[in-house]
């Protein structure tokens, strides 16, 4: 697809804002761009357990969003959901992929490492494909918890003994550049913009559970509107109450992302200006920790911070 270079270096502006980088990184994401649509970056993306949140959020972006840019510039080997072919056929296109090499591989959604057949392509468990596929990429990048942690897939009982990609690939002596972008789903702007660090930037400095600081670096609590009202104890008692949500669940005040300034669905909202609580979805414990459930009503937790 023809570009200008007026039209790649617009584009890279925008992907440096998007993992927080200046005006001297434009040139060499605008390198990365070109790199990818002249398919020198190829991305293949996996899909295990999970509920395809994550591409769903991924193709939810607002134009001239993250999908959008994606759309000019990536060269797919291939995706499960957005996949035009199916049967043989894909499968076909999913090996020549893989035996090609070279590429980026995204994957989404945990690895039933106790029941292996609970999650398979074509006859072969997803677990032996991640393996052969990462053996062959130049990076690795888990989008949302499931693949990050676990996530959802792993919460008790866990009875497929879902676990994460660091995991696996760890245990089958696979050593490839990784990268955890949690969040259930991710958003597509923490996806895009780390893919095109990656591709020309290296791996982004990661946090001690794998995530790029940049874009997880941050409490939400630090973050959030109302934060005021949680200093003065004004909180909300049930849902619908004016206040901090804290009482109610709120899980801002042990959470890093960035979503309280970068809102979702365009910027639109998040979820506490949505007047939900956070239900801590890019932590490693969410879902897994029966400690923390999604929502409580009036319990007396101490405060932290």
């Amino acid at each position: 697809m023809n570009r200008s270079r007026r039209q790649f270096l617009k584009d890279a502006a925008r992907l440096a804002a998007v993992v927080g980088l200046g005006p001297t990184w434009v040139p060499r994401f605008a390198q990365a761009l070109e790199d990818l649509s002249t398919g020198r970056a190829p991305v293949l993306w996996l899909q295990g357990q999970s509920c395809s949140g994550c591409s769903v959020s991924f193709l939810n972006a607002e134009d001239p969003g993250p999908a959008g840019l994606l759309t000019r510039y990536l060269s797919l080997y291939f995706h499960q959901t957005l996949s035009a072919a199916t049967g043989e056929a894909a499968l076909s296109a999913l090996e020549r992929a893989v035996d090609a090499g070279g590429y980026v591989l995204v994957v989404e959604g945990a690895v039933p490492l106790g029941v292996p057949d609970a999650c398979t392509l074509g006859e072969e468990p997803f677990g032996q494909l991640l393996v052969r596929a990462a053996r062959k990429a130049r990076a690795v990048i888990s989008v949302g918890t499931c693949a990050s942690y676990g996530g959802i897939p792993a919460a008790p009982p866990n009875l497929t003994g879902a676990a994460p990609v660091s995991e696996v690939l760890a245990k089958a002596g696979v050593s490839r550049p990784l990268v955890n972008l949690p969040g259930c789903p991710a958003h597509p702007a923490w996806v895009v913009g780390n893919l095109v660090h990656l591709l020309k930037a290296g791996v982004p400095e990661l946090d001690e559970a794998g995530r790029p600081k940049r874009t997880y670096g941050q409490l939400l609590h630090d973050q959030c509107p109302h934060f005021a009202q949680y200093e003065r104890e004004q909180f909300a008692e049930k849902p619908g109450d004016d206040g901090c949500l804290f009482k109610v669940g709120c899980q801002g005040v042990i959470t890093s992302s960035d979503c309280s300034w970068r809102g979702w669905n365009g910027g639109g909202s998040w979820c506490v200006q949505a007047r939900a609580p956070c239900v801590g979805c890019a932590r490693p414990e969410f879902a897994r920790n029966p400690d923390f459930p999604f929502y409580r009503l009036n319990e007396d937790h101490p405060r932290t911070g």
